[in-house]
């Protein structure tokens, strides 16, 4: 489909549209006025705000001395809000308690961090999130069915998330910006469509209507006086806007809309039931949604594609080249077509932590800007040029949506969008091929209304140019100080006022031409030439035209009145920062001063005639900063940097050489040698002791699902949630000569099965089966008059959404012989987390630890006495089907100025049917299942590792059948920068060690 075809529909939109505008309300609700919003923007402390937000997790990066980094790089790259999602699950794993105290489960620092970088917050507290998460963030403990069908309002559902969600609002409630604090918006409920039993006729859901109200009614009582807000899971569900269902119920302030238009996973199949036939760089349309659903309202992206999550079986590494920097630079400023002016980029930074997962292996990178290991590349730095001019486009917040087509361009190959402010009558043209896939390079000329007239550009010099997929921006009558940049056919980087005059960035990929005229001067001196050539300067009587084509580097213009433009190519834009001396988000541009050349510039300070900035770099880095003219002195994370005046008036100097690299690191690292190893699956002999096991005796469930066979072994009935469950069955007699069994584990879960310690088979597991069925015949095994029937499994999570209480565990367990034999088992003893609900590691969460038998006995936590182990490698593993436990200390002490991506690589041979799991420092950090899955490195979070002293690592080995198999284990530095955030910091209280558990087994 091309973009042309809308046209039509939007010209009838907007002219009734434009006429009405002056009708349009102001809202608060009667909330407060600290945050208001109209049809264009939202409005904070009286001044328009484009909310420009991205996702993180802090419960997928359960290290609070880390949450630094993460925000100082959320904020270099130009965002002005974070997103947050609670996680219900992960603070509540017994029904009846609540955890906001224990390590990363006390996440109000984050509140004070976000503050002093400057970051407003947009809070998502659940109580469901889905975010790919178990059971969509419940916790296990609802997933029973004692709790009805869930996300209605069932009195028994209501009582269960009701404390939680008061005592999660009560604690933001505290840190909104109406009582000083910095959290702007605040997310009912997530991707709950539900409003509407038949959406066209508004046919009314009242049981999703009355949970909403009961959700919004809890909220407002725990203290929550920001907006509301809902993120509708598709435009087709047209749910919550006070707008659309007026009078229905159930609506919230400000209505969101979802959307992952290139699929939320690597695997396009996934999201073909929601966005049908996937076409590779299809652009979607919101206007006309957003115009039909909430017309008073800010167009709201409350969740917008940054990336995809790699399922179980996608490629190795992800695919971030299919969201990569030509991707971030066409859909992000579509958007902006599309009159957003509100918009939540998920994920920023995906982290690792929050297992297990249902459909995604261990990492939760997302392909996201900012990757698992905290390292940033070219997505990152694409993502920062556009937000960098969403920062200074002050007039773009308030635009109307004056028309679009192929008929503002010389040629029918480039659709255009042109958006103007009403006020100021500065434009925005935004322009994309026609066919967004389209990967031809298109030169045309672009018409444009200007206060200089009606104006074909550029006027002398060559062509714009698109190039494949790309976008571009072009602004006209865009304020400058006291005097307009009537247009300009580069693309803005930034704005920053120095000596109460303006310094502009231009950026354009290197080779192409560019052209801007300047209102209010009549002269120009070029004053740097070095990533410039064809510079051509024009006196008209509006202003001053300069035309130029752009090599890389960059070059600088003075005009006559003091305004200096630099002029930079695409690698120049990213490696330069903006860093602001304010704490404000909204980042007066009065407070920015301009630095090129380090990988990362985390803050600024200035005094007197110093500047101080702390940051990364890494190699020899040429450092280049624009500060006002009083400024003689740079330091860089503490550092004197000799520096000289340019002609221009920055200053230059050099970070030094850095000897530090990725491969230099590497050899540093401690070789993982002097494992210890011992039995990890004892229990699969009938000579085991499972006295303290829990009796699996319930005759009946309150699961939607019940079981084919009984007593119900459905684990989380038994208050087992997470990670490997086991079970063991006894039956009497030798007359019977095999077992069916269905065990239900989640897509890419699997299953073990011995009979007196005699391996029997497997369910390897599928990318698509949840339900793992096989007959097993008992003809390797030995009967006697007491049998123990022993089965491992391996789940992979809850499902999500309507599917949070599929069962986990045995469905079905059917002894097979001979007809007319009494075949049935006596007894059935279920193990899972040692302790089960009540003996949660208060520090790690409740998704840590599983039913192996290492880790209930706690053989994965520091100081575990192991030295009557026998020794091994994991290489070498098994020779046959079961499971051993491999440990091994190693010491790092790594340089405090640099910061280390650290990770593990494993590894098997081709074909081996292992099962996986390493831990670091007791935390799983990594399921590396080869039959399935692709994922081979594991980064691992610094606090989880320490730095600087001895780390635990260990390894589960499960091989699945016959032949064994091993897993090699090797560091992998994933980046390494000189920098101002050092990774060695304190943390052992996050790293608690081994405590004797002989009380639970």
């Amino acid at each position: 489909m091309k973009l042309s075809g809308f046209a039509s529909f939007l010209l009838v939109c907007i002219v009734g549209f434009i006429c009405a505008q002056e009708q349009w309300p102001l809202h608060n609700d009667g909330i407060n006025s600290v945050v208001e919003w109209d049809h264009y923007s939202y409005i904070v402390n009286g001044q328009r705000l484009y909310i420009w937000s991205g996702e993180m997790h802090y419960w997928r990066a359960p290290v609070p001395e880390m949450w630094i980094d993460i925000l100082e790089k959320i904020k270099a790259a130009g965002f002005n809000t974070v997103s947050f999602y609670g996680n219900w699950g992960y603070h509540s794993a017994k029904d009846g308690v609540l955890d906001f105290e224990s390590g990363a489960h006390n996440f109000t620092k984050l509140f004070d961090l976000a503050k002093q970088v400057g970051l407003y917050i947009f809070f998502r507290p659940g109580p469901y999130v889905n975010a790919e998460a178990t059971a969509g963030g419940f916790p296990g403990w609802l997933t029973t069915g004692a709790y009805g069908a869930l996300r209605n309002n069932d009195t028994r559902y209501t009582e269960a998330w009701t404390p939680y969600f008061t005592k999660m609002s009560e604690i933001v409630a505290q840190h909104q910006v109406s009582n000083g604090g910095n959290v702007l918006i605040y997310q009912i409920e997530n991707e709950y469509g539900d409003q509407w039993d038949n959406v066209a006729e508004k046919i009314p859901d009242p049981p999703a209507i009355s949970y909403m109200e009961l959700l919004e009614s809890c909220a407002r009582n725990a203290g929550i006086n920001v907006p509301l807000t809902h993120n509708n899971p598709n435009m087709n569900t047209k749910s919550w806007s006070k707008d659309y269902g007026a009078g229905v119920g159930g609506d919230v302030d400000i209505y969101g809309l979802d959307s992952y238009p290139s699929c939320w996973s690597c695997n396009v199949a996934e999201c073909a039931s929601t966005n049908g036939p996937y076409v590779d760089f299809q652009v979607s349309e919101y206007y006309a949604n957003f115009q039909q659903v909430s017309p008073t309202q800010p167009s709201f992206l409350a969740e917008f594609q940054g990336g995809s999550y790699n399922p179980w079986g996608g490629p190795q590494g992800g695919c971030i080249n299919t969201t990569g920097p030509d991707w971030v630079n066409v859909y992000y400023r579509h958007n902006i077509a599309q009159k957003v002016t509100a918009m939540n980029i998920y994920m920023l930074f995906g982290g690792t932590r929050g297992l297990p997962m249902p459909t995604v292996a261990t990492s939760y990178d997302y392909s996201a800007p900012i990757s698992e290991s905290r390292v940033i590349g070219d997505k990152y730095q694409e993502t920062k040029i556009f937000a960098q001019f969403l920062r200074v486009a002050r007039d773009l917040i308030k635009v109307d949506l004056i028309g679009n087509g192929t008929e503002y361009t010389s040629t029918t190959a480039i659709f255009t969008s042109e958006l103007r402010n009403p006020n100021t009558n500065a434009a925005f043209y935004v322009t994309i091929h026609s066919s967004s896939p389209s990967t031809d390079l298109t030169p045309f000329q672009l018409y444009v209304s200007t206060s200089a007239g009606n104006l074909t550009i550029p006027q002398q010099a060559e062509n714009l140019v698109l190039n494949g997929r790309e976008s571009k921006i072009i602004v006209t009558d865009f304020g400058v100080g006291n005097e307009k940049l009537i247009y300009s056919t580069a693309e803005i980087f930034t704005v920053s006022t120095q000596d109460n005059l303006p310094l502009v960035f231009l950026w354009l990929p290197a080779g192409e031409s560019g052209e801007f005229l300047l209102s209010g001067v009549n002269s120009s001196t070029v004053l740097s030439s070095d990533g410039c050539s064809n510079v051509k300067s024009t006196k008209s009587n509006k202003g001053v035209l300069v035309s130029y084509t752009q090599s890389v580097g960059s070059c600088a213009i003075n005009f006559n009145n003091g305004y200096r433009f630099v002029l930079i190519d695409r690698s120049t834009a990213y490696a330069t920062w903006v860093p602001s001396t304010s704490t404000d988000p909204y980042t007066p541009e009065n407070s920015t001063v301009v630095v090129q050349g380090p990988y990362l510039v985390r803050s600024v300070s200035m005094a007197h005639e110093t500047i101080d900035l702390t940051g990364d770099w890494s190699n020899t880095t040429d450092l280049e900063v624009f500060a006002p003219s009083s400024i003689a002195h740079v330091r860089f994370n503490g550092d004197e940097i000799p520096v000289s005046k340019t002609s221009y008036g920055s200053l230059v100097g050099s970070l030094g050489t850095s000897s530090n690299t990725i491969a230099s690191i590497q050899a540093q690292l401690p070789a993982l040698t002097s494992w210890k190893v011992n039995d990890g699956l004892p229990e699969r002999n009938a000579s085991y002791d499972d006295s303290k096991w829990t009796i699996a005796n319930h005759t009946s469930t309150q699961n939607p699902t019940p079981p084919a066979t009984y007593p119900v072994l459905y684990a989380d009935d038994y208050g087992f949630h997470a990670g490997n469950l086991l079970y063991r069955g006894r039956f009497s007699g030798t007359t019977a000569t095999g077992v069916f069994l269905a065990v239900v584990g989640g897509t890419s879960s699997g299953f073990s099965a011995y009979l007196n310690g005699a391996y029997i088979g497997s369910w390897l597991g599928s990318t698509s089966i949840t339900n793992g069925t096989l007959s097993l015949s008992f003809s390797n095994a030995t009967l006697s008059s007491t049998n123990v029937l022993f089965i491992i499994q391996d789940h992979m999570g809850h499902d999500e959404t309507s599917g949070a209480t599929n069962p986990r565990g045995i469905y079905n367990a059917t002894l097979l012989g001979p007809t007319k034999s009494n075949l049935t088992f006596t007894s059935w003893k279920v193990a899972g987390t040692a302790g089960g609900e009540s003996n949660i590691d208060p520090v790690r969460g409740p998704y840590n630890e599983g039913g192996l038998h290492a880790e209930r006995l706690g053989w994965h936590l520091p100081n575990f006495p192991d030295s009557s182990w026998s020794s091994s490698t994991p290489e070498i593993g098994l020779s046959e089907a079961g499971a051993k436990f491999y440990r091994t200390v190693a010491k790092l002490d790594l340089s405090r100025e640099l910061d280390v991506s650290l990770g593990f690589v494993l590894g098997s041979p081709a074909g081996t049917k292992v099962r996986a799991q390493l831990y670091v420092n007791g935390y799983m950090f990594g399921k590396f299942v080869p039959w399935i899955g692709n994922q081979v490195v594991f980064p691992v979070f610094p606090g989880i590792l320490d730095y600087h002293g001895e780390n635990t690592i260990a390894l589960s080995i499960w091989a699945q059948d016959a032949a064994g198999g091993g897993v090699s284990v090797d560091w992998t530095v994933l980046g390494v920068v000189n920098s101002a955030f050092d990774p060695g910091f304190e943390a052992e209280d996050l790293r608690p060690g081994w405590s004797d558990r002989s009380s639970y087994y």
